[in-house]
């Protein structure tokens, strides 16, 4: 928690949510909010198929898979931190799981801007769930970062009621995004070129 936002001083203001360092991070995250889904929509609009990795590029979805299923874990303990009353825990891999969601989302942009689409060869039963999951995995994962955000935010400058009426929404569903995506990979990853 930030100690300098979070002062019996500034305890009216922050509780109304007034203080000029709240604002300018306020600020920043709807500006992050708004600026996310534009950057990863824009970005399947330009593909830079002719930059070479000095790797074999498909080795990043699996290292995205990593890094939602290490997140799925850090979530999972953070709730089970905050529920055994250990707050500096919870924060510890709440902010672990940030930086991780963070580095997954550089990962993904490095992948979808310079590869192709992988379609799924999977058929019958298999391929609707497939989709169904792909479906609510990025319908969610488009509209997380606003509740995730906030509910960080929140949680950082000490507005406890805000965080935890937030993280009633918005932890499920970053939850939800972290285990379909490692679901999703393994499901498509026998297709990989």
């Amino acid at each position: 928690m930030n100690k300098t936002l979070n002062t019996p001083e500034n305890a009216d203001q922050l509780a109304k949510g007034e203080t000029a360092n709240y604002k300018k991070l306020r600020l920043l995250v709807n500006v992050i909010s708004v600026a996310l889904p534009l950057i990863v929509g824009a970005m399947f609009q330009f593909k830079f198929t002719d930059f070479v990795w000095p790797f074999d590029v498909h080795v990043l979805p699996l290292i995205n898979a990593i890094l939602n299923g290490a997140t799925a874990v850090l979530l999972i303990g953070a709730l089970v931190a905050v529920k055994g009353r250990n707050i500096d825990l919870h924060k510890k891999l709440i902010y672990a799981g940030m930086g991780l969601s963070l580095l997954f989302l550089v990962v993904y942009i490095m992948y979808h801007t310079t590869a192709g689409h992988t379609k799924f060869g999977g058929e019958g039963t298999i391929r609707y769930i497939y989709f169904f999951l792909l479906l609510t995995h990025i319908l969610l994962a488009a509209i997380q970062a606003p509740f995730v955000l906030y509910a960080f935010l929140y949680g950082y400058t000490g507005q406890i009621e805000k965080h935890q009426k937030i993280v009633k929404f918005s932890y499920p569903i970053w939850l939800y995004v972290s285990i379909t995506g490692v679901i999703c990979y393994l499901m498509i990853s026998p297709y990989y070129a």
